[in-house]
């Protein structure tokens, strides 16, 4: 359990998708103008992380690796798809964010006219992308390290863009130079932030 934690921690604080290897930037910095609209596409991230990485888990370890698919027969025990992992991948987090989108169309009308283009576009986002392929590089022990793994990434990627979102809406009224207002001083407090969350790399879990 105490493995489990610091999984979770870890993924939320020190690895960060967003401050410490920049992924689903795009969505980051677009959707984040208000808190609403980044509260809602930061719980759909949340749900698609901790579904498809336990599910790209599985599929990775029970048929694409080499001999994974030994359990069916001594005749699968020299097979190797490893080479279609990226494709797999795609297509179960495709399979997920068509279902996230059709749920918040019909619960949340308004939430997915918000989103707009950018809840659709969850499926080529570079962080939930880079969740399976961080979980495959990593070669957790079992599916409850990949659980808490994507878990905790899209916690950290929900913490990420509701904490910009929330900068984004107070320094409104702030007095920003003018070249710098908008995007430009949204890289900086970004930047900041990111900064900010190196701190953590210090703590040993």
């Amino acid at each position: 359990m105490e493995g489990l934690i610091n999984i979770f921690v870890r993924s939320v604080f020190i690895d960060n998708m967003v401050f410490a290897y920049f992924l689903g930037m795009c969505s980051y910095l677009a959707v984040s103008r208000t808190v609403s609209t980044a509260n809602g596409l930061g719980i759909a991230v949340v749900f698609v992380l901790g579904i498809t990485v336990p599910v790209n888990y599985l599929i990775e370890n029970y048929f694409l690796s080499a001999g994974a698919m030994a359990w069916i027969g001594q005749n699968f025990a020299n097979v190797d798809l490893s080479f279609l992992s990226f494709i797999m991948f795609i297509a179960v987090i495709a399979s997920m964010v068509q279902l996230v989108e059709m749920v918040v169309e019909k619960f949340a009308p308004t939430l997915y006219s918000s989103l707009g283009i950018f809840l659709p576009l969850i499926a080529v986002n570079c962080a939930i992308l880079g969740g399976s392929l961080f979980m495959q590089e990593r070669e957790y022990a079992n599916i409850a390290e990949a659980t808490s793994f994507g878990l905790g990434s899209g916690a950290g990627f929900y913490l990420a863009i509701v904490g910009i979102a929330a900068i984004r809406e107070k320094i409104r009224y702030s007095n920003v130079p003018g070249p710098l207002r908008g995007l430009g001083i949204t890289f900086i407090v970004t930047g900041l932030m990111g900064i900010a969350f190196m701190s953590f790399m210090g703590i040993k879990l």
